[in-house]
């Protein structure tokens, strides 16, 4: 919980941060001894103030983004505490991103707090203070999704005179009004129109609540009818929007390349910036999760790769198909989700000629087995499970370049946006909450309608037409569409509130293993062209998930909920916040006020 980013933030009141960028969207205080009583006096003050939330305080939370992956059963990292469910309060990856989540707790505070009490014009200040708000109601619906019952923490300065070790948890229920809460108070704030490209406006904030009311909409064990019509309407408001502000792009994968980092789906991103000097500032995820070689400085993802379970939903099986079946696949999302043998990209490596003389571009297998093509080949097919991925990767500095004008500074940095809430998701909330949970089923025809637009963006064919649409289409459609996107183990988080025996089911039905000897079969494939399975299988009897290690019986529904246990040092220092703790209920709309 770590509520000391809280207090040293309160009394501190600093700005702190002592760099600047090319980017005017980047722009940052330049001088590390501001405070409140000397910055936050210009409106140039007051936007360049919140810049930094857009990516500093985030930066732990992206580390720990592939890990819910992991936890999804979207990706195989053999090593991962994750993998198994056996993470605790002392994985390294969980206790750093919960420091990062309440540090975007105690920024955005500070911020809101000094820029509330700054000389910026009544707009600009305005504005500043829902992009405030409107950070922190996605860092708490993070912490919620994550740790469920948490302390809520709403004002710095009231927070100095508590012993900060004494915090009771609230209930889940509270913690998501609050979020609803805060929300309203940040659309109030924000302008109708964005100053600049990627910042929050009014209709962000509806985007951010349809989201929040999905997964409010079962917290108190049965889902709730007013809660999925509130996520409905608010998503209608995004979809609707009369200036049309967000559009689905034309090219799924243009949504994960650098030139369109600022694009009409992206509704909410971390906004990541490699240009400065300053660790946490930039993206670091090609380094995690790409292969050794894939960019001029180093990458360490070689093993780490997409599930045979993902691919399995995708209609891909690797040991029973020929290449024909992923090479001639109809749905791009599979290219762009991942590397399989044969697949070659034009966005990547675009100043390498390709093996074939067909042009420039990235030829997975070449990269893999011939040195002339890639001089760091290390000739051996790590990806057990057959796939690697592709989000989240830029290329090599050329692509860089290419796409936003500069290359890299060194390891473990780009400026590749992080889009954490697209129009693609909005569409298929509304189709969700027209429904009712597994098993159920609605012909409302805009829900159709815009369960059919996601997935012929996708498709090369055309989508049949539908008179009716069942919620485990939807659920389907979520995972294809927002695989390696940090989502489907909060789909998983919010189905346990109200049927922790569905989620319980998939996940332990779900291939998580990895073949044994892929290698010589790709080697083959690369070498001769044919495809000729003979030992490689599955696992027949692999070891059993056992779910119930991140099951907690929540203290209202008595339900067994997905969470993720709290950083052992805080549950050590608070009792309060221990398991066997009751959750205290908060009527958080008279107790708090902004």
């Amino acid at each position: 919980m770590n509520f000391k980013y809280i207090k040293t933030l309160a009394l501190a009141g600093l700005v702190g941060l002592g760099f600047s960028s090319c980017e005017d969207f980047l722009d940052r205080p330049t001088k590390d001894t501001d405070t409140s009583s000397t910055f936050y006096q210009t409106d140039d003050q007051c936007y360049s103030g919140v810049n930094y939330l857009y990516n500093m305080p985030w930066f732990d939370v992206l580390r720990g983004y592939f890990q819910v992956e992991v936890l999804a059963g979207n990706l195989y990292m053999g090593d991962s505490p994750y993998l198994k469910y056996m993470v605790d309060g002392d994985t390294e990856d969980n206790v750093n991103m919960s420091n990062s989540l309440w540090a975007v707790i105690a920024n955005t505070n500070t911020v809101y707090d000094n820029i509330k009490n700054g000389n910026g014009s009544e707009a600009a200040k305005k504005d500043c203070m829902g992009q405030c708000l409107l950070w922190k109601a996605m860092a708490y619906f993070y912490i919620v999704r994550t740790y469920g019952d948490v302390p809520l923490i709403h004002n710095n300065m009231d927070a100095l005179g508590q012993d900060y070790n004494n915090f009771p948890k609230v209930q889940k229920a509270d913690i998501y009004e609050y979020i609803i809460m805060t929300l309203e108070k940040a659309q109030e704030l924000l302008p109708d129109t964005p100053k600049n490209p990627g910042r929050f406006d009014k209709l962000t904030a509806d985007a951010l609540m349809a989201k929040v009311y999905l997964a409010k909409a079962g917290v108190t064990g049965q889902l709730n009818q007013a809660d999925l019509d509130a996520a409905a309407d608010h998503a209608l408001k995004v979809i609707n929007d009369p200036l049309k502000r967000h559009n689905l792009l034309p090219n799924y994968s243009d949504n994960f390349r650098l030139q369109y980092n600022f694009n009409e789906e992206s509704i909410i991103a971390w906004r990541w910036d490699c240009t400065t000097d300053v660790w946490t500032t930039q993206n670091c995820l090609q380094s995690d999760l790409a292969w050794l070689g894939f960019d001029e400085w180093n990458c360490w993802g070689d093993w780490r790769c997409i599930s045979v379970d993902l691919q399995e939903a995708f209609g891909i099986k690797i040991l029973e198909q020929q290449p024909s079946a992923w090479l001639g696949h109809n749905d791009t999302r599979l290219k762009a989700t991942m590397m399989l043998p044969g697949f070659t990209y034009d966005y990547f490596w675009t100043d390498h000629a390709l093996p074939d003389g067909s042009g420039n571009g990235f030829d997975f297998l070449s990269f893999i087995y011939n040195k002339e093509y890639n001089s760091q080949a290390k000739d051996s097919y790590d990806a057990q499970s057959g796939a690697s991925n592709v989000k989240h990767l830029h290329g090599n500095n050329a692509d860089h370049r290419a796409g936003v004008g500069y290359a890299p500074s060194g390891q473990m940095a780009s400026s590749l946006a992080t889009h954490i809430l697209r129009l693609a998701d909005v569409y298929l909330i509304y189709a969700e909450a027209k429904l009712h949970g597994p098993g159920s089923t609605t012909n409302d025809p805009k829900a159709i309608e815009l369960y059919r637009a996601v997935r012929q963006r996708a498709l090369s064919t055309t989508v049949p037409e539908m008179n009716v649409l069942k919620w485990e289409d939807v659920w389907k459609e979520r995972r294809l569409e927002l695989a390696m996107e940090g989502d489907r183990w909060y789909d998983y988080v919010r189905v346990s509130y109200y049927n922790p025996s569905f989620v319980e089911n998939e996940l332990k039905n779900q291939k998580r293993e990895v073949y044994g000897n892929i290698d010589k079969l790709t080697r083959e494939y690369y070498s001769t062209g044919n495809w000729t399975v003979t030992t490689e299988k599955y696992p027949e009897r692999p070891d059993p998930l056992n779910v119930g290690r991140l099951q907690v019986e929540d203290y209202v529904s008595k339900n067994k909920v997905l969470t993720i246990p709290m950083p052992t040092t805080d549950l050590n220092t608070n009792a309060h916040l221990r398991p066997e703790a009751a959750p205290e209920h908060v009527d958080v709309r008279e107790k708090y006020r902004y």
